[in-house]
């Protein structure tokens, strides 16, 4: 692998550092400031609606308040321990995924990420931000949607150092502009439940599952943003700083969405049925913030979706490959966000977090599996490209893991498609519980081969 060093820290010098590690005349920054990044991108709108998913799903408010802290907890434990691995190995995390998965099976889940970062999380928070900005100036959805886009890729394309310094700056806007959204939602909000109402297990599987999709949607980017960080940076500070950034920002948010879905707003476009219960001054910065927090996620989407790219192995020049990636979000991604604007938002999105959730979470589990296993041993000569280094049990488990969770239990319900497992069904008494099959299922599979092909 080539990598031209930049030596300069400019927001605005273009990054070209290839996924080798970042040598030590490069490392800069502070732990503290991995908070910042990993909640400005928490702060829009696509945050706020998975709180109304949870309410759609058939929880009464405070479960699902309690089910969204509870899928975000779970996923912030093991984003912060991640990011804890960027200072010390200084590649991004999908490299790091091959301890695990050997270079060659590292594809698999490095492709996926590139897939659902790149193309499908592009979209999401594309369609979002054009929501807001369609909401603000009455531009039609498809202008908007363009608009979008081009702001989204010339940011991501500048590079890291860039996307730092936008995150932090983004981060005092959106902080206080949703705080100040969060108290007025909050105070008109509708809390009364029937203390005899059962507790619906299913729909609190899927709250739980929703949450974590999305907050650990984050998790393949984890090193991505702390390999430029020294060193001998404190594990715990990058770890709590990184974790707390994703679980503060989402679960405030996603609050604030099931309280507003729970009595507070009406029918019609997700954003523009949000902002009408706001006073006229606060809706117009808070559809600046959504717009802001949209372009806020998705630059690190298509960075990291870079990262995942490069990691998978495709053997092209540096420029190319990243050329190559801003086409496929621009092109894929863009064309998503056209058809999502036009079609039920709602069922799509809904969709697409449990998804997320079927491959990530044995992929999590592999590496927490992998890491423990190797526990002391250093694991940077197995990473490199040129090692080649083989592991089928990432692979093997990564993939009967994820089959047969989903076989069993996935629940995908849309207008004109639905999907059960065998162990499901529809209505809210069902639950998806394959995220937590999968990554248990992948866990102890990782742990049985990983044992049987690694005797001494």
């Amino acid at each position: 692998m080539s990598q031209t060093s930049t030596g300069s820290a400019k927001a605005t010098s273009i990054e070209t550092n290839d996924v080798a590690p970042i040598p030590a005349a490069e490392r800069h920054g502070k732990a503290w400031h991995l908070f910042t990044v990993w909640s400005s991108p928490n702060l829009e709108f696509a945050t706020i609606f998975i709180g109304a998913l949870a309410v759609f799903a058939g929880l009464n408010v405070w479960q699902a308040i309690l089910a969204l802290a509870l899928g975000n907890g779970l996923a912030a434990i093991t984003h912060g321990w991640f990011s804890s691995w960027g200072p010390r190995h200084g590649v991004p995390q999908m490299v790091i995924s091959r301890s695990a998965f050997g270079l060659r099976g590292n594809i698999l889940p490095a492709g996926t990420s590139t897939l659902v970062a790149g193309i499908g999380w592009f979209a999401v928070n594309t369609t979002s931000g054009a929501f807001a900005l369609t909401t603000l100036t009455n531009f039609p959805v498809a202008a908007s949607v363009t608009i979008i886009i081009l702001v989204q890729v010339i940011a991501a394309f500048i590079g890291h150092n860039f996307i730092q310094k936008f995150e932090r700056y983004a981060f005092f806007y959106l902080a206080v502009v949703f705080a100040i959204v969060a108290a007025v939602i909050v105070s008109q909000g509708h809390y009364d439940v029937s203390p005899t109402e059962d507790f619906k297990w299913g729909a609190f599987s899927v709250g739980v599952a929703l949450a974590y999709g999305y907050t650990q949607g984050w998790t393949p980017f984890a090193a991505d943003f702390t390999r430029y960080l020294p060193a001998n940076t404190s594990p715990k500070a990058v770890g709590l700083a990184a974790g707390l950034g994703n679980f503060t920002a989402t679960t405030m948010l996603m609050s604030v969405g099931a309280i507003a879905w729970s009595g507070v707003v009406g029918e019609g476009l997700p954003t523009t049925a949000f902002t009408a219960v706001l006073p006229p001054a606060l809706a117009v910065l808070t559809l600046i913030g959504i717009a802001v927090g949209s372009v806020s996620a998705n630059v690190l989407n298509i960075y990291s979706g870079t990262m995942s790219f490069i990691a998978a192995g495709v053997k092209l020049g540096f420029k190319t490959r990243r050329a190559i990636m801003v086409v496929l979000a621009g092109v894929l991604g863009g064309g998503i966000s056209y058809f999502a604007v036009e079609d039920n938002f709602r069922f799509i999105f809904e969709l697409f977090l449990l998804t997320v959730g079927y491959w990530l979470a044995p992929w999590v589990a592999i590496l927490v599996v992998d890491r423990i296993l190797r526990k002391g041993q250093n694991i940077d000569e197995l990473i490199k490209e040129e090692t080649k280094h083989s592991n089928i049990a990432g692979p093997i488990a990564f993939v009967v893991a994820t089959v047969t969770a989903v076989s069993l239990f996935a629940k995908a319900e849309m207008p004109t498609v639905q999907f059960y497992g065998i162990f499901t069904g529809p209505g809210a008494e069902n639950g998806d519980w394959t995220a937590l099959i999968g990554f248990v299922l992948a866990a102890v599979l990782y742990f049985v081969i990983y044992k049987a092909t690694n005797k001494k």
